[in-house]
């Protein structure tokens, strides 16, 4: 879906009918389901436009040079989630630049339920594809793939985790995270879709790297299986 929708005059009729259809239809399913259909048959009738999946918004900071004993997971912090075109405008209009994050910062973008873990269930079996930016052009490039994550305009989509921005001294690191590191044809066709998407010049290589490889070394950019 594209997040710039064109409002028709018979929209707000069309919103609450379907709004009545999602209200009306929750008694077959479970608990989780039907709070989701009433938040977005709310969201119809307040003449929002509902996306595909809901995201949410987290940041990691670390000082630099010093090793924290503190576990990984207890340094990721949620920033906000949203669900609807208007809802994402309203927190990213707010959130800070890349060039302005300092150094080392990771900031996640993720479907909700999916932590920004290796180990979350969504993510053990996946991997991701990793791209590095030069500081100047990052923040471009990490626009132009948030809105083409929240807008579900990737190939594979339904195997997409989510997306990481690694703030670092001398570069920025972009990662695509997806479910299942086995499945090349899905992984490949993610490859070509974000190269598509972003319009990336070809003198920038991706690669790629499974989650239990990292899990292994203890390193997420290091030691890349595969380059495209």
């Amino acid at each position: 879906m594209d997040l710039v929708a064109e409002k028709k005059d018979s929209d707000s009729e069309n919103h609450n009918s379907y709004a009545r259809a999602l209200i009306d239809s929750t008694t077959d399913t479970n608990p989780k389901e039907a709070a989701d259909d009433e938040t977005q048959a709310r969201e119809l009738r307040a003449g929002l436009h509902p996306l595909k999946n809901k995201f949410v918004f987290w940041y990691t900071r670390r000082t630099p040079g010093i090793r924290s004993q503190t576990p990984y997971e207890d340094n990721i912090k949620k920033i906000v989630d949203f669900s609807t075109v208007e809802g994402f405008w309203v927190c990213y209009c707010h959130l800070a630049r890349p060039s302005s994050l300092p150094s080392p910062t990771d900031l996640h973008l993720f479907k909700e339920g999916i932590r920004p873990l290796w180990e979350d269930s969504a993510n053990c079996n996946g991997g991701k594809w990793i791209i590095r930016f030069k500081k100047v052009v990052s923040g471009r490039f990490w626009e132009d793939l948030v809105l083409a994550l929240v807008g579900d305009q990737l190939d594979y989509g339904e195997n997409i985790c989510g997306a990481v921005l690694s703030i670092r001294f001398n570069e920025d690191i972009v990662s695509i995270w997806n479910r299942n590191a086995s499945d090349h044809q899905a992984v490949m066709a993610l490859r070509d879709a974000i190269k598509r998407n972003l319009k990336l010049p070809h003198s920038y290589v991706m690669e790629y790297k499974p989650h239990d490889a990292s899990l292994r070394d203890n390193s997420s950019y290091r030691n890349t299986w595969l380059r495209g």
